[in-house]
């Protein structure tokens, strides 16, 4: 790449007062984790001690919420995209949210909803999908329901009543 090919992407550097006022808007639009929020900061030349300030106050003023936001983003991974218990984790931790928070996160999905989706999205990948046999069937539907984030004793449960 070209020297000026870095030059396309123009970052602005916040004064303390600025940083306040933006990353305000920013967590009101959406619920944000701390890591989203320290990167914005750090990306606008926020550091040290002021980064760490203007994240407390944050906190404190309830524009950021760590729980708040792995439930809302557990709810929504689960409801929108169907996502599986397993990957909603991993995406929470790969945000370095708490273990707690991901915790009380994973209460947000309702047992029965959960196996009613995962039972959805095998009929559906079922109905869809051409198999050679049983076993491919078996391995197709596995892999299909593990990459969406489902545990695979359900997956097994769901496939061996089916078939």
């Amino acid at each position: 790449m070209a020297m000026s090919d870095f030059s396309d992407k123009k970052i602005s550097f916040w004064s303390r007062e600025e940083a306040v006022l933006n990353i305000e808007k920013y967590c009101a639009f959406q619920e944000r984790c701390h890591q989203e929020v320290r990167s914005k900061l750090l990306e606008h030349g926020i550091y040290g001690d002021v980064l760490e300030e203007i994240i407390s106050d944050l906190i404190s003023n309830n524009f950021l919420d760590e729980e708040r936001f792995a439930k809302t983003f557990a709810r929504g991974k689960f409801r929108m995209k169907h996502w599986g218990r397993n990957k909603i984790r991993n995406e929470l931790k790969m945000r370095k949210v708490s273990t707690y928070s991901i915790n009380e996160a994973m209460k947000e999905i309702d047992d029965d909803a959960y196996m009613k989706t995962l039972k959805q999205l095998l009929d559906k990948k079922e109905r869809t999908t051409s198999f050679k046999n049983k076993y491919d069937r078996l391995k197709k539907m596995t892999d299909f329901a593990m990459v969406k984030g489902y545990e695979y004793e359900l997956i097994s449960m769901i496939l061996n009543d089916s078939a």
